[in-house]
């Protein structure tokens, strides 16, 4: 899977968990929260840098494509 295919299915998650309102809103927060995902996600994968580098660049691959959308 592409990072922006990443990017795209992490935002739709978190847009339907929410209680619809002002669209914007919805897919404001549903970034914010897949941004969140990405960013503990990291964290978590550094811990082992040396062995996760690939895929580190791949989430922060992802966490760009977020912030794109």
């Amino acid at each position: 899977m592409e990072a922006k295919e990443k990017a795209k299915e992490l935002v739709s998650k978190f847009t339907f968990y929410q209680l619809p309102e002002d669209k914007r809103i919805l897919v404001d927060n549903a970034k914010e929260c897949a941004l969140i995902c990405v960013n503990n996600t990291i964290e978590a994968l550094s811990f082992n840098e040396w062995q996760n580098q690939k895929i580190i660049n791949f989430y922060n691959e992802i966490k760009q494509e977020i912030i794109k959308l």
